[in-house]
């Protein structure tokens, strides 16, 4: 499959073949390899066909209203400022017009004489105690595909997980697929997160992208189209090169995964200084700092397509690399802030690889996963990211080490004033829609981030690495009214932020689950995250009813 040979978590295995056609048949010429190829992509263009089924036009939330009040809530505003309340926050339509400190929270401080009234059609929430942040910013949010072909399933799981902004990065539905889910959400039609689309390098390209001229002519038609922006997965230096500076050029934004099978001769470094906004994962990044070789030290027997050796050495990649604060690796991370770049991890889809047992057991997949999302999951030579062929120990440790120096990469880059996203890559490697997401800002955290940096990794920095800092991303008057309301301190424990919430063991020794977002707000338009996810909930169910599923674990077979 297509799979083989794309980079490892993005989803273009089934759904987008451009980036293949343009660049990797430029890789060779040799006769097997370029009919390995064709062979492959013509598997992705079946798989295309099945189609993700499209979100319904059903207008659901509460909104948006002459006037909204959140009373009382303690607020988070993403700039890593520390939380201040209580505040009551006014919106009119979908915009916030006012925030209002009401003092200390002692009682006779605040006086309710003083505050905002609720005008006749207006609508308030009653949040004292209640946490408020903007609405999060998913810079991975793939829209389904084979393994997860309802929208609306997808889009409810991001916006039960306050997600209110995602970048598609490659529009594998296809642009004018995600064009009209963008303007649909866009109006509120549908229930979604707002899209900004990025298309794989060459898609829809007639014949394939050989020469600087057909790159920058490929750009500039991807513009006319609509999108937002370009996602890459490398090609020849000169292709790369023309069309990053051309991207560059008519002020679109770009993003990039380097594949291992271009990035020998064009890595990070290469990439952010022709115009790359954005990497993708960490791929091209240890390599711009090898010591002691040119290239990543392959085992003799090393086949890219068997994805067993494929993760199996990119676990071991990192090792290879300049030590941490050594003067290699600070020029490259001084060369990437100079350019100010930006770094998209994704940890959350790779983590499966340290700890496969924690990954594939996740309490959420009983409820939550679709029965063939599940299935795609699993250990096969078929799918992508089902790299498990013989996955134990060895493989887990290598893995601990990778995450580790790559971790201390990104903090330090942060603590230098870089600029780190939250993006989750989800349905792949055991990790879902929306829960993905959250486990990343955990994973931020354990990087070295304090709690206030992951919160604004995951708004302000996304909204600054789309543009779009001046309407969403803080919570400030005259943005756009976004927010995450949760009744818990998310920076206490992130995990209130997941669906299923938090375990907490109460006073009287009962066992209770607290958290889960009470409320994401997009737009001015409250939306009940808990009733989103029982909607989740009622399509899987359906879904194991058709199918007669029953989930089990890899190998159970009664």
């Amino acid at each position: 499959m297509a799979a083989f040979i794309h980079p490892p978590p993005d989803h273009f295995d089934f759904q987008a073949c451009g980036f293949l056609v343009s660049s990797l048949l430029t890789f060779s010429k040799r006769p097997m390899k370029r009919l390995i190829i064709l062979l492959l992509l013509f598997s992705v263009q079946l798989r295309a066909q099945e189609g993700v089924k499209k979100a319904p036009l059903v207008k659901e939330g509460d909104g948006p209203f002459t006037q909204l009040i959140i009373r009382g809530v303690m607020l988070i505003d993403g700039t890593g400022a520390p939380p201040v309340g209580p505040v009551d926050i006014i919106c009119r339509g979908n915009k916030i017009t006012n925030i209002i400190s009401l003092g200390l929270p002692t009682p006779g401080m605040a006086s309710d004489a003083n505050r905002t009234k609720l005008e006749p059609g207006g609508k308030e929430i009653q949040a004292e105690g209640m946490y408020l942040m903007p609405g999060f910013v998913d810079m991975h949010g793939h829209i389904g595909g084979g393994q997860a072909p309802d929208a609306e399933y997808v889009f409810k799981l991001w916006m039960a997980h306050g997600i209110t902004t995602i970048r598609e990065p490659g529009s594998g539905n296809g642009i004018d697929w995600v064009l009209e889910h963008k303007k649909n959400s866009a109006q509120n039609l549908i229930t979604a997160p707002r899209i900004k689309a990025y298309v794989a390098f060459g898609s829809g390209s007639k014949e394939p992208i050989r020469t600087p001229e057909q790159a920058r002519a490929w750009v500039n038609e991807n513009k006319l189209k609509g999108a937002d922006g370009i996602k890459f997965f490398g090609a020849a230096p000169e292709i790369m090169d023309a069309a990053l500076r051309e991207n560059k050029r008519l002020g679109l934004r770009s993003a990039c995964h380097h594949a291992q099978l271009g990035v020998a001769r064009w890595n990070v470094v290469q990439s952010a200084q022709a115009g790359l906004t954005t990497m993708e994962h960490w791929y091209g990044l240890p390599e711009a700092m090898l010591s002691g070789s040119s290239l990543q030290d392959y085992p003799l027997n090393y086949n890219y397509a068997n994805e067993q050796h494929r993760f199996e050495e990119a676990g071991r990649l990192w090792k290879q690399a300049a030590a941490p604060y050594t003067p290699k690796w600070n020029a490259v991370m001084d060369t990437l802030l100079k350019l100010d770049f930006t770094l998209d991890p994704t940890f959350d889809t790779y983590e499966a690889a340290r700890d496969l047992h924690k990954a594939r057991r996740q309490e959420w997949h009983e409820t939550y996963t679709l029965p063939r999302l599940w299935a795609f999951y699993q250990p096969s030579r078929q799918a992508h990211g089902s790299f498990w062929f013989s996955w134990g120990t060895e493989q887990e440790i290598a893995w601990k080490e990778n995450f580790r120096l790559w971790m201390t990469f990104v903090n330090e880059y942060k603590n230098r004033g870089g600029r780190v996203t939250a993006g989750s890559d989800n349905a792949f490697i055991f990790q879902l829609y929306g829960f993905g997401y959250i486990r990343e800002l955990e994973l931020l955290r354990e990087a070295g981030f304090h709690p206030l940096e992951v919160i604004r990794s995951a708004t302000l920095y996304g909204a600054q690495a789309l543009g779009m800092d001046k309407e969403i991303g803080s919570v400030e008057i005259g943005k756009l009214a976004d927010f995450v309301i949760v009744d818990q301190n998310p920076l206490e424990n992130l995990q209130v932020l997941y669906g299923v919430g938090a375990v907490k063991l109460m006073p009287d020794n009962t066992v209770k689950r607290v958290g889960g977002i009470s409320y994401t707000i997009k737009d001015g338009i409250v939306y009940d995250a808990k009733k989103l996810l029982a909607d989740v909930k009622k399509i899987v169910d359906n879904e194991k009813t058709k199918a007669g599923f029953q989930l089990k674990q890899p190998g159970v077979n009664d």
